[in-house]
């Protein structure tokens, strides 16, 4: 069939979402990271590391997806603008969050948070595929970890209610339509997924593991 976008590339009709290797993912999106913040047994100098750390991974991320609604197809640029507003709402929301708890954000990125500035620097230059299917999966894994936490303990409820709403699940659905309709290779995106569902795994078990920045 052609693309949707009219780019002439053949897609398939296979949904991003099936693509997922559910044991990997609900590694990543079950964490016992995850569990902690949902039952209040999380060490908040855990949390305030992942923080710090997240917020480095929004920053790259704002750069990633600027420079890709650049290149999208045009039906797609509309779900991606509207994500970069997001992003910058995000980095001045971390701001508040951490001024709150007294954190700076000046902080070197520990290597989980270089592996996923690494793995954002990779799809940059790949197909658009890749980079559709590699966005499409960070936002997804946040939705789903942070709906795996909910509600959330009074401690981090605020937190866990800022990744939940129901307009972040109208965008990681958007993304995820313009991911379907640029997939012409279902297995490389198969693991362009995985390479994702991996980076968030590592991602949380720095926090657990590195204690305060």
């Amino acid at each position: 069939m052609t693309s949707a976008y009219g780019t002439g590339a053949t897609v398939t009709n296979v949904p991003v979402a099936d693509l997922l290797d559910r044991d990997l993912w609900a590694v990543a999106t079950e964490h016992p990271f995850l569990g902690a913040v949902r039952d209040g047994s999380l060490n908040e100098s855990a949390f305030d590391t992942w923080l710090v750390q997240d917020h480095r991974f929004v920053e790259d991320l704002l750069w990633f997806q600027s420079r890709l609604l650049a290149r999208a197809p045009d039906a797609a640029r509309a779900v991606l603008a509207g994500g970069l507003v997001a992003l910058v709402d995000e980095l001045a929301w971390f701001a508040t969050m951490a001024e709150q708890r007294g954190l700076s954000l000046a902080v070197e990125r520990r290597p989980a948070a270089q592996a996923a500035a690494a793995l954002l620097e990779r799809l940059d230059t790949a197909p658009v595929q890749d980079a559709f299917v590699g966005l499409w999966g960070i936002e997804r894994t946040y939705l789903d970890a942070w709906s795996f936490a909910a509600p959330g303990a009074e401690q981090f409820r605020e937190h866990v209610t800022h990744w939940t709403t129901p307009e972040f699940g109208i965008y990681v659905a958007g993304l995820g339509t313009a991911a379907d309709d640029v997939i012409d290779d279902p297995a490389r995106a198969a693991r362009v997924l995985a390479e994702v569902a991996t980076m968030e795994r590592d991602f949380w078990d720095m926090a657990c593991a590195e204690g305060p920045s």
